[in-house]
């Protein structure tokens, strides 16, 4: 008798096959590869045992690179075809980049994304990402012997939809299956949660080379749920190193001349950081063009030189807990993410706001890659997988462009994800067979102060009163906090969806600023919101008045007309005025004005259906 293997749906017929699934933290800095084995999250070395894979991409004449540690090994010599944190310009135009001018490459202005000169031509972040992510898919490969099945990819919680969609196409570039997107403090609460099986409020300090992020996290047998998130998705290690190699050339006089100059002293700022973490007086050293600078630094030089950095995180983390609606005492840990949480004024700052020392008994530097890993190995459908529901939220709201140039927000920030939510609109003309909408993400009431995501329209709309049409506008948010937004008019059913693919751009400085003017325009946004009502009402009246007097206006004495026309020329005047309450006074006196001629014309129009009928049909 044949024996037949039968298995649950989706699972393998094998029970000793398993899919081989990655976590990949694609790092500013640096970047790892992890996965689980025998139960136990690991990270996966290279030939020569390093699990750290540096963020720097060469490009050598010949169609040739360099990637990782001997890319970063030949970053003085050659700092032009040298790309080190290339996570930074990930769906960023030109303008966007800051300190740009202290960088020392070639860029390429160009609609969306900046592009890069090398010796290979123009190269795009998305591209140099894609060498990164590939080398560490290589990594794996030889590591299981066999394909990877797919990944999990981290990223900062801050990044937006086009950061985003630029690490997914970097990763589709190098050959990567995306099983999903996750930010990366809930990557590292995953780590956390599953190691120390921990259940409460934490908070999850991420401070890496690039990007800062705060979030604020519920974790419960299993349920990882993000209450709000934020941060400085344009603050990191590199900032630090910066700031002192800046503070050391205003003590010596000395400038950095050349490319290879500003890369040296950086490279030599990061050393010295590195060193000043574990003894008070260290010695700068840096071979300039204009000769050897060295110069001792003592760590309170350092650590006055980056105070003001230090300080930006923490009002960061303050305005998460202000978002989370938590106080201070709420917290139960602190959860330390990042390579540069390791200096310590930064703990230092941390421990002394939630007044304990943080959770530091994981590698900053791998705690990310681990948890990504656990979440990839539960994707991919592996037996003994644990059960994990991962709840995660996005940074900013998102909406559409109402009359008057309004934003109607449909999804609200901190929302957790994936998502579906739906409002209805209505047509704001008679006879209206299309509508124009305008997809906006960001905090403020008015579109001009919002971000841009997708225009598309709907069309086929059957003509009717204005008012009288039913068009549902539906936000779907996926797990990767990727958006599409659909459009259907209730009545006829005629819809019109798009993929939001947003063109690359928008700078971190922006995300973290709509936050912030969010707040300190409120007043002010309340008060344009309330004027730009007021007139899209009285813009209503003065259609209705005007349709009303073209088809009845014989129905009004030339006095009574008249006084409609005196009401008009009022609510005109107010409506060019800047204060709502006057414009809304005007356009009550209007409605209150033509209450006779509305109700003549009602009148006209309960005769004109009964004229010719007779009393006992109707």
């Amino acid at each position: 008798m044949a024996l037949l293997q039968i298995s649950e749906p989706g699972q393998s017929p094998d029970p000793h096959q398993r899919r081989h699934a990655v976590g990949i933290d694609l790092g500013t800095t640096h970047s790892l590869v992890a996965t689980v084995r025998s139960g136990e999250a690991v990270c996966l070395p290279d030939a020569q045992g390093r699990v750290i894979l540096p963020s720097v991409v060469r490009y050598l004449a010949g169609d040739k690179r360099q990637i990782g540690h001997d890319a970063l090994a030949a970053q003085a010599g050659d700092p032009e075809n040298t790309i080190a944190s290339v996570k930074r310009f990930m769906g960023r135009g030109l303008a966007d980049i800051a300190q740009r001018e202290k960088l020392p490459y070639a860029f390429i202005d160009k609609p969306g994304m900046v592009g890069l000169q090398t010796v290979h031509g123009e190269k795009s972040p998305v591209e140099v990402s894609a060498e990164i992510l590939a080398t560490l898919r290589f990594r794996a490969e030889d590591s299981f012997n066999d394909d990877v099945y797919g990944a999990v990819i981290t990223v900062p919680a801050y990044f937006d939809e086009a950061q985003r969609q630029a690490t997914k196409d970097a990763a589709q570039l190098a050959g990567l299956n995306v099983l999903r997107l996750i930010n990366e403090p809930t990557a590292a609460a995953i780590a956390y949660g599953l190691d120390n099986a921990s259940e409460g409020i934490y908070a999850v300090y991420d401070l890496g080379g690039g990007t800062f992020d705060i979030s604020i996290l519920r974790l419960s047998q299993g349920v990882f749920e993000v209450i709000a998130t934020g941060g400085d998705a344009a603050l990191g290690g590199d900032d630090y190193d910066r700031a002192l190699a800046d503070w050391v050339l205003a003590q010596t006089g000395r400038e950095a001349a050349t490319a290879s100059d500003k890369v040296a002293l950086q490279t030599a700022a990061r050393a010295c950081k590195e060193a000043l973490s574990a003894t008070d007086i260290v010695a700068i050293s840096a071979d300039l063009s204009s000769g050897n600078l060295r110069f001792d630094v003592k760590k309170s030089d350092f650590e006055a030189a980056t105070a003001p950095l230090t300080a930006r995180t923490m009002a960061a983390v303050r305005k998460a807990l202000r978002d989370a609606k938590l106080g201070v005492d709420e917290v139960q840990g602190t959860v330390m993410v990042g390579g540069s949480t390791r200096m310590p004024q930064v703990q230092q700052a941390v421990a002394a706001f939630f007044g304990r020392p943080p959770l530091t008994n994981l590698n900053p530097d791998e705690v990310v890659a681990l948890g990504a890993a656990i979440q990839a190995n539960q994707l991919a459908g592996n037996s003994g997988a644990e059960d994990l529901l991962l709840l995660d939220v996005i940074p900013l709201s998102l909406g559409i462009e109402t009359m008057g140039g309004l934003v109607e927000r449909i999804v609200p920030r901190n929302q957790t994800i994936p998502t579906a939510m739906a409002q209805d609109f209505t047509t704001y003309q008679d006879g209206q067979t299309a509508l124009a909408l305008h997809v906006v993400q960001g905090e403020r009431d008015l579109v001009a102060d919002c971000r841009s995501l997708a225009r598309f329209e709907l069309r086929g709309i059957p003509p009717m009163a204005a008012g009288a049409a039913r068009i549902r506008v539906t936000f779907t948010v996926d797990a990767d906090g990727l958006l599409s937004v659909a459009a259907k008019e209730q009545g006829s059913g005629v819809e019109a969806q798009i993929t939001v693919k947003p063109s690359y751009g928008l700078s971190d400085e922006q995300i973290a600023q709509m936050l912030q003017d969010s707040f300190s325009t409120a007043a002010q946004d309340m008060q344009a919101r309330a004027l730009v009502e007021a007139r899209v009402d009285a813009d209503r009246m003065l259609l209705a008045t005007q349709s009303a007097l073209d088809a009845d206006g014989d129905l009004l004495s030339a006095a009574e007309r008249a006084e409609v026309d005196v009401l008009r020329a009022e609510l005109l005047q107010a409506k060019s005025l800047s204060d709502a309450k006057l414009v809304e006074a005007a356009t009550k006196r209007l409605a209150d004005g033509t209450e006779a001629f509305a109700a003549a014309r009602m009148n006209r129009g309960i005769q004109h259906a009964l004229s010719g009928k007779n009393i006992a049909t109707i």
